[in-house]
């Protein structure tokens, strides 16, 4: 344990990065509750797992150097969270603090540099989507075919357990870059 905190310690960024990606591996793979337990539709469990997931989406993202001190993060339609997305407010990724706004104007949403979209607004992602194109924000959701419509990262509850597929292409004309350990554990990546 005194070993790992002097790693931690250690000045460079690489090297902490590596660690923290090896740790949610582990936790994605050992300790989230959708790995044990079952994940209930539409239950306060699904929205539970799917904040850390949602947290962890962010931690193992880049963003551009001129994304600024705080992290964005903005739930567009309606809310099936309740407070678990409020869990995540002041919580820091990389010195940068996450700031949770519920968005109902979409000419707000560039103002995000996380935006989640609810399963109710999936019917008009295409056109929701169409102002944000090659901007540095990580668009998320957990809609029907979200990534065929432009969705970055989108979660699905299939037996009982919350996977997630990234749309790679997306992500990277958006100026983003999204860590291999998370590409990983991915079910599918879209190129």
């Amino acid at each position: 344990m005194h070993f790992l905190h002097r790693l931690l310690r250690l000045p460079d960024s690489r090297l902490k990065r590596g660690i923290r990606a090896c740790l949610f591996a582990l936790f994605i793979g050992y300790g989230l509750p959708a790995a044990h337990l079952p994940v209930y539709a539409g239950g306060v469990l699904e929205y539970q797992v799917k904040a850390a997931f949602i947290y962890n989406f962010i931690a193992f993202t880049q963003w551009p150097d001129t994304s600024g001190p705080t992290i964005n993060l903005c739930v567009y339609g309606e809310d099936f969270f309740g407070s678990e997305i409020d869990k995540l407010q002041n919580k820091s990724v990389d010195k940068r603090h996450i700031n949770i706004a519920r968005i109902g104007n979409p000419e707000k949403l560039t103002d995000c540099q996380v935006i989640f979209f609810s399963k109710s607004v999936s019917g008009s992602l295409s056109s929701l989507l169409i102002n944000l194109p090659n901007r540095p924000i990580l668009t998320l959701a957990d809609g029907p075919n979200a990534i065929s419509h432009g969705i970055m990262i989108n979660m699905s509850l299939v037996n009982e357990k919350i996977i997630f597929e990234i749309n790679l292409g997306i992500v990277r004309q958006s100026g983003l870059d999204i860590s291999s350990k998370l590409l990983q554990l991915a079910t599918k990546v879209h190129q």
